[in-house]
């Protein structure tokens, strides 16, 4: 009939004998209504919070020259520079990242790169990462 927080009309009876039983709706009675828009604001301020911190660590992320040092021969590194070594390498630098939101494409040889990293539904952050081999 809608999403969750929505206001909508329905039979009594299903209302009566389905949704308010199963617990997917409750009565729209004033003070319900009330508490709706109470809770909604105060979503709508920690979602526009959790959005600024996001923007705030793509901009420090965005700024942040990476460094991935594997052991290569020949241009060609041992192994593969994945998600959790990216999330590794930010940790090193103070920047925390869930190595599940890097998504970084099959880099195996010495060079300069690029991935992704999910921060929020609405921001993505390009890191912007070097492989050297090792000394």
């Amino acid at each position: 009939m809608g999403y969750a927080n929505d206001i909508v009309e329905v039979k009594p009876g299903y209302a009566n004998n389905y949704l308010i039983p199963q617990g997917y709706a409750k009565l729209a009675t004033a003070s319900a209504k009330k508490v709706l828009a109470e809770n909604l604001k105060q979503r709508a301020h920690k979602d526009a919070k959790i959005l600024a911190d996001a923007e705030a660590l793509a901009e420090k992320i965005a700024a942040t020259p990476v460094v991935v040092t594997m052991k290569a021969e020949e241009g060609k590194i041992f192994g593969a520079v994945t998600a959790a070594v990216l999330a590794e390498a930010l940790a090193e630098k103070g920047i925390e990242v869930d190595k599940k939101n890097i998504t970084v494409e099959g880099v195996k040889t010495v060079g300069e790169y690029e991935a992704v990293a999910k921060l929020h539904r609405a921001v993505k952050a390009t890191v912007k990462f070097s492989v050297v081999a090792e000394a």
